[in-house]
């Protein structure tokens, strides 16, 4: 690795964890909206983002094919940590992801947080530490993509774990922010346990925690299995996927653009990009790959039915998340990297601006329920169409970037499923491919609802005159709406669809027209047969919700199958009243035996206070008494001797 690349890797997380770092340093409370700590904290949170975006894109047109350095951190026993970087092109291309979305919130927010949707005069007197979290944030996620040791990934990981819970509990007037704060860390702490021992394994099985040493190990079936499974309970955690996905739409109790950064490119892309980075692992363990496969094909289609029946636009959005992470892990689990990570940088895209567009959108109207929404479409063009274009791209109209990415996970499905191709089972690909054809069609349904639901109809706000957004809000969701709408063709571009490609995984373009080519005509109708009758139940009455056809299901749907209450059933039941058992024997049994010796010592010793204390003919009755029955005594000695 040349010096001038290495001082670029070494930038791209560096910048912004120099910036979040200075803005700890900076008084957490600034009043004003032109106070010195505030304005501070916007330019060192804009400008840690923009020196990493440009790091990445110069790394970007340097960076051809692999390159790798590192340096012993340290040596115990003969198992050696190393302080690395591993560059290719899946790293640059998903770090240039992470660093634009970055820095689209660092500008966004410098607006959304400066007053509030209720209060024209309200400002966000905590803003340089919500700034120097973002960056933390943004620095935690660029460890993972250029890291070249598993120590160093985990750092990185569990920083964001910590990120993610203040990000999410930043505004302390909602009542339900805390909560949804602890919840998101536990349920992530979870499947962390798993991931660390997973690292655990792998790094003391090949004598090094380095990648590249971990990659050409030579490992037993049985062994390589075990830590696979045990890395996908972290990926399962972070990225939100079946069983534990139930933080994710929590979560949503936090500012709408750590939302969006949360959703789009860093935490819940970690684990797709963790797996994928692995992926040559994973492909000699199909046991793996298959567990893998059935947790994506059921999260494609839980996230995708629990959106149906939201009222919430940014749980609709939330849920959208967790059935589009679906997807890339079902492509992950057939085989197909590429796809996945072509799908993770287009949803990239699309989910931050959406999430963005329904900020606008908060912002102006004042609330997140789309029942009090409806005809904004007129008072916020620009927000609608860029709304029109992020919802298309998740739904996958063509030729919106959604369309080629999730097409191309479809692809790998059915050529697995009918084909044998790939390194999984036949019934993996089937599972994958039905749960995603499916979920096409769902998705498209919930995709349009929150369309009409939103912008069309009549206004269920009259008092509110809505309008679009200030610059500082604009042109984020502007600049987002560009990758959301053209990133797809980018596929079948040599350079592009050559750094897609993961070593020692897939050799296939990250799309190929082979494959797609069979695959438009069924995902475009069920796209159109969604759409179709989301549309058709809103024109029969505008007034009404379209999620009132679910009928008995619509409960169900919206409190996503009640897998929430089973989890606390199950786990957070017992286990409290674990906590409670364990508690009640330390303090009546350990503490009770200590504390119980303490009390008799002190009563045997009030007792004999208590008899030093008799008054003085008492206490002569005694003696002369004590002094007879001692003779007496001494007495009957004798005469028996």
């Amino acid at each position: 690795m040349s010096t001038s690349t290495l001082w670029l890797a070494a930038v791209l997380p560096g910048a912004p964890l120099v910036a979040g770092l200075l803005g700890l340093l900076l008084p957490p409370v600034s009043h004003g909206d032109r106070a010195p700590a505030r304005r501070l904290a916007v330019g060192l949170g804009v400008a840690g983002a923009a020196v990493a975006l440009l790091a990445a894109l110069a790394l970007v047109l340097r960076v051809d094919g692999q390159v790798e350095a590192a340096t012993t951190w340290v040596e115990m026993g003969g198992l050696r940590v190393t302080l690395g970087l591993r560059l290719d092109g899946v790293a640059v291309l998903v770090a240039t992801a992470v660093t634009v979305v970055a820095l689209a919130v660092q500008v966004y927010s410098t607006g959304y947080l400066r007053r509030g949707p209720h209060d024209d005069v309200d400002v966000d007197h905590r803003y340089p530490p919500y700034a120097a979290q973002l960056s933390l944030f943004t620095a935690a996620m660029l460890t993972v993509v250029v890291s070249g040791d598993l120590i160093m990934l985990l750092v990185g990981w569990e920083v964001m774990g910590i990120c993610s819970y203040l990000l999410i509990a930043h505004d302390r007037r909602l009542p339900e922010a805390p909560g949804a704060a602890v919840k998101a860390f536990l349920v992530t702490r979870v499947g962390d346990v798993g991931f660390l021992l997973g690292i655990a394994l792998l790094g003391v099985g090949a004598g090094s925690f380095r990648i590249a040493d971990v990659l050409a190990h030579d490992w037993s079936t049985g062994t390589l299995t075990a830590a696979c499974l045990l890395l996908l309970a972290g990926v399962a955690g972070k990225s939100a996927q079946f069983p534990l996905h139930t933080w994710l739409p929590d979560a949503m109790a936090g500012p709408t653009p750590v939302s969006a950064l949360i959703h789009a490119a860093t935490m819940v892309a970690a684990g797709v990009y963790a797996v994928a980075r692995l992926f040559p692992l994973f492909a000699q363990a199909p046991a793996a790959l298959a567990v893998l496969g059935v947790m994506a094909a059921i999260t494609i289609l839980l996230g995708a039915f629990a959106a149906t029946a939201q009222d919430d636009i940014k749980r609709v959005l939330a849920w959208s998340t967790v059935s589009q992470i679906g997807y890339m892990t079902g492509a992950l689990a057939v085989g197909a990297p590429a796809a996945a990570l072509f799908h993770l940088l287009t949803h990239a895209a699309f989910k931050a601006l959406l999430f963005l567009a329904a900020g606008a959108v908060i912002h102006a109207v004042g609330t997140t329920l789309m029942s009090r929404m409806g005809g904004l479409r007129a008072g916020m063009p620009v927000t609608f169409w860029c709304t029109v274009v992020g919802l298309g791209a998740l739904a996958g109209v063509p030729p919106l970037s959604g369309f080629w990415s999730k097409d191309g996970v479809l692809a790998a499905a059915e050529a697995t499923a009918l084909d044998g191709a790939g390194p999984t089972a036949t019934w993996v690909g089937w599972l994958v491919w039905l749960a995603g054809l499916l979920g096409v069609a769902v998705t498209a349904w919930y995709a349009t609802r929150l369309l009409l639901r939103t912008f069309f109809g009549v206004s269920r706000t009259p008092l509110v005159r809505p309008h679009d957004p200030p610059a500082s809000l604009r042109w984020p969701v502007l600049l987002l709406a560009v990758p959301a709408a053209l990133l797809g063709p980018a596929a079948f571009a040599p350079w592009f669809a050559d750094r897609l490609r993961v070593p020692g995984g897939d050799t296939g373009e990250a799309v190929e027209l082979v494959h797609l080519a069979p695959n438009l005509i069924l995902p475009f109708l069920l796209l159109a047969a969604g759409a179709g009758v989301a549309w058709a139940g809103w024109r029969r009455d505008p007034a009404a919700d379209p999620a009132r056809f679910l009928g008995p299901l619509r409960p169900v749907f919206a409190r996503a199958f009640r897998l929430d209450d089973v989890q606390h059933a199950l786990v957070v039941r017992p286990v409290g009243a674990l906590a409670r058992a364990v508690r009640a024997g330390d303090e009546l049994g350990v503490d009770g035996l200590v504390e119980g010796a303490g009390r008799a010592a002190v009563e045997a010793g009030d007792g004999l206070a208590a008899a030093h204390r008799a008054a003085l003919p008492r206490a002569a009755a005694g003696v002369l008494a004590g002094a007879l029955l001692i003779g007496l005594a001494v007495a009957l000695i004798g005469v028996t001797s």
